[in-house]
């Protein structure tokens, strides 16, 4: 998959990073290139997104619209609060809120870390909504439909859940184990495909 259709989820995150704090987090692994994660490069969702660590949390509403290697994202609180939107294309990716002002990078890893200070395996996102492993050194347990249920990756461990039948999750829940027995939590509800 194409950088910037890591970084979409990637951008999510650190705006709600940004928000929460900065924590460092673990470097992603190489990602596995798929052509068929390529044909699926083209994709719209809206749902919500809340981060949370041992210091703070928050939340966002987003909208996430992907063609091939552009991306737009538009990240809103609660009742349209504090708009932030990410655009990425080949070589540019922009973050823009009335709180940050305009953050520049030549990649997505780059605007994570200058947004938030946060290196985090953002990048498998994408994979991840598609209910695939971003890497071969995955651990991946499936449920009684063949569907992925939890997946083990670059010190994160993910769970799925679905609706119904759906072959698509509707809710990801990403939890990386601190010292102390804390933890750094993601959840991502999809609401619209």
């Amino acid at each position: 998959m194409r950088v910037f259709s890591k970084l979409c989820f990637a951008v999510c995150s650190s705006s709600i990073l940004f928000l929460t704090g900065c924590q460092s987090l673990s470097q992603p692994n190489k990602v596995i290139t798929s052509p068929q994660l390529q044909d699926e490069n083209n994709f719209n969702l809206q749902g919500k997104i809340g981060v949370r660590t041992p210091q703070q949390s928050g939340s966002a509403f987003f909208t996430w619209v992907q063609q091939q290697d552009q991306f737009d994202i538009e990240l809103t609180g609660i009742l349209g609060v504090g708009k932030t939107q990410i655009e990425g294309k080949p070589g540019q990716v922009t973050l823009n809120s009335a709180k940050t002002g305009l953050i520049t990078a030549a990649t997505p890893e780059e605007l994570l870390e200058k947004a938030t200070g946060w290196q985090a395996p953002i990048m498998h996102l994408a994979y991840w909504i598609q209910a695939k492993p971003a890497t071969q050194n995955a651990q991946v347990s499936k449920d009684e439909q063949n569907r992925l249920k939890q997946l083990i990756e670059d010190g994160w461990t993910v769970d799925f859940s679905y609706n119904d039948a759906q072959t698509l999750p509707n809710k990801l829940l990403l939890k990386q184990a601190l010292a102390d027995g804390k933890e750094n939590r993601i959840t991502m509800v999809i609401q619209n495909r």
